[in-house]
C-alpha cells in the first residue's frame, strides 16, 4: 500500500533529495532575474516613461536574448564543448546583471526625442540571455539524468516566479491610485486632479538585491550538481556526449517511464513517438510559448490595470505562482497522453480569449468598478499560466524520452514561439490603437 501511495505521489524510493535539492536550486537560476522584473511591473510602469508600454518593451527586449540559443545552437554545428562552463558563466552573469539592475532600473537616457529606460533594457538583455539560453541549455543539461529529476528541475524552473512573486507580495503595491487635488488652495483657477499611489512596504532595490543573491546560490548549487559523484550517479542509462547530445539505452532498468512508455511503440530503438506525434508536440510548445510567453504578458497591464493596481499587483504575483503549482502537479501524474495533451490545450482557449477581451477592451473592461470583475480577471490569469506551463512541461516529459538533442529542439520550439509572440503584441501595442491605457484622473 505504501509503495502504491509512493508511486502514485511521484516518490521513488531510489531517488537522493540532495540531487533533487541541487535540481531546484538549479532550476531557479534559469528565469529567476526575468521573473524578477517581471513581478516589479505593477511598481515600474508608474515610474518608467514607457508607462504601460513597458511590458511590450520588455518582452521584446527578452526575446533578443534568443541571440543565445541561437549561437549555442550554431557553436554546436561546429564543435562540441562542455556545457557545464558555459552554464556557471551565464549564471554568473545573471547574478551581475541583477545586481546592477538594482542600482540602475529608476535612471533615463534622453533617446530619440524622448526619455527611455535605456539602463533598464541593457540589464534585462543580460538577464534574458541566461533564460533563453537556459531553454536549450539547462534543461537539456538535466536529460542525462533520471525522469525524476527532469521534473524536480522544473519544478525550480517554476520556483524562479515563486520566489520573487512571494517577496513581492510581502512588498505590496501600496494600493491603487487615488485622484489629489492639487490646486485646492486657489478657488479663481478650475480644480485639477493628478494620480498618487501610496508607496510599498519597501523599494525595488533590496528587491533586485536580494534576486542577484539567490542567482548566486543558483550557480552554487550547479557546481555541486556537476562535480558530486553522488549526483553522476544518478545519471539514467545513458551515452553522454559533449553539448547536451546523448542516447538513452531502453534495455537498461534505470529509466522506467522512457522503458514502459517504449514498450508501447512498434520500434522502441528509434524513439517513442512517430514522426506525426513528435511534430503536433512540437508545434503544441511553440504555440503555447507564443501565447504565454510572448504575447500575454505584453497586454496584461491593459488587461489588469483598469480594475486597479492591486488586481495588476495580485495577477501577477499569483500567475506567476501557478507555474510551480502546475509543475508540482505533474508529481501526481504519472503519465501524460497526447489527448489529454490536446484537451488541456482547447481549455485553455475560453481563459486566453477572456484576458485578450479584457486588454481589447480597456480603459473601459467587462465588469470594470465591480468585485466581481476584479476576481474574473486575476482568476482567468492564474489559470491561463498555469495551463500553459502544466501544457509545456507535460510535452517536455514526454519528448524526453527522445534522447539525441530532442530537448535542445524543445527549447528551440519554445523560444521561437515565444520571439513570434512578443513581435507580435509589440506592433499591436506600440503601432496600433488595439490597446488603450485608462486614466483614473
Amino acid at each position: 500500500m505504501r509503495r502504491k501511495l509512493n508511486m502514485l505521489c511521484g516518490i521513488n524510493s531510489e531517488r537522493k533529495l540532495i540531487v533533487d535539492l541541487l535540481a531546484i536550486l538549479f532550476g531557479i537560476g534559469s528565469w529567476l532575474g526575468i521573473n524578477s522584473v517581471y513581478v516589479q511591473l505593477p511598481l515600474l510602469v508608474g515610474s518608467a516613461p514607457e508607462g504601460w508600454n513597458l511590458p511590450s518593451y520588455l518582452v521584446v527586449i527578452i526575446q533578443l536574448g534568443n541571440i543565445g540559443p541561437i549561437l549555442y545552437t550554431a557553436a554546436l554545428r561546429i564543435k562540441s564543448f562542455r556545457d557545464s562552463y558555459l552554464i556557471i558563466t551565464l549564471l554568473v552573469l545573471g547574478s551581475c546583471a541583477a545586481m546592477a539592475t538594482a542600482f540602475v532600473y529608476d535612471q533615463t537616457v534622453h533617446v530619440f526625442g524622448a526619455e527611455r529606460s535605456v539602463p533598464l533594457f541593457i540589464t534585462v538583455f543580460g538577464l534574458s540571455l541566461v533564460g533563453c539560453t537556459s531553454s536549450v541549455l539547462f534543461m537539456p543539461y538535466m536529460g542525462r539524468f533520471k525522469g525524476i529529476y527532469l521534473i524536480t528541475y522544473l519544478i525550480g524552473e517554476g520556483f524562479s516566479g515563486f520566489m520573487p512573486s512571494i517577496v513581492a507580495l510581502i512588498q505590496g503595491v501600496g494600493g491603487n491610485g487615488e485622484c489629489v487635488l492639487v490646486n485646492g488652495t486657489d478657488p479663481a483657477k478650475p480644480p485639477q486632479y493628478e494620480s498618487y499611489t501610496p508607496p510599498p512596504r519597501f523599494g525595488t532595490r533590496p528587491y533586485f538585491i536580494v534576486s542577484s543573491v539567490i542567482l548566486a546560490i543558483s550557480m552554487v548549487a550547479f557546481v555541486l550538481l556537476d562535480r558530486l559523484t553522488v549526483c553522476r550517479r544518478e545519471y539514467a542509462a545513458v551515452s553522454i556526449g559533449n553539448g547536451n547530445n546523448y542516447a538513452y539505452e531502453p534495455s537498461k532498468p534505470t529509466d522506467e517511464e522512457c522503458r514502459s512508455q517504449s514498450e508501447k511503440t512498434s520500434s522502441p530503438t528509434e524513439g517513442t513517438l512517430n514522426r506525426t506525434n513528435y511534430l503536433l508536440l512540437m508545434v503544441l510548445i511553440s504555440i503555447m510559448c507564443l501565447f504565454g510567453n510572448g504575447f500575454f504578458p505584453s497586454i496584461q497591464s491593459y488587461s489588469c490595470l483598469p480594475y486597479g493596481n492591486v488586481a495588476y499587483h495580485l495577477t501577477v504575483t499569483l500567475s506567476s505562482m501557478a507555474n510551480p503549482a502546475a509543475c508540482f502537479l505533474a508529481f501526481f501524474v504519472q503519465r501524460n497522453s497526447i489527448r489529454s495533451i490536446v484537451a488541456l490545450s482547447v481549455v485553455f482557449v475560453p481563459f486566453a480569449a477572456y484576458a485578450l477581451t479584457t486588454a481589447i477592451t480597456s480603459p473601459d473592461p467587462p465588469l470594470m468598478h465591480h468585485v466581481l470583475g476584479d476576481i474574473l480577471v486575476v482568476a482567468c490569469w492564474i489559470l491561463l499560466v498555469g495551463l500553459v506551463s502544466y501544457i509545456r512541461l507535460a510535452i517536455t516529459t514526454l519528448l524526453r524520452c527522445e534522447g539525441g538533442q530532442t530537448l535542445v529542439w524543445v527549447g528551440v520550439a519554445s523560444q521561437l514561439g515565444s520571439l513570434v509572440g512578443s513581435i507580435l503584441s509589440f506592433t499591436l501595442v506600440n503601432f496600433t490603437d488595439t490597446f488603450e491605457q485608462y486614466y483614473p484622473c
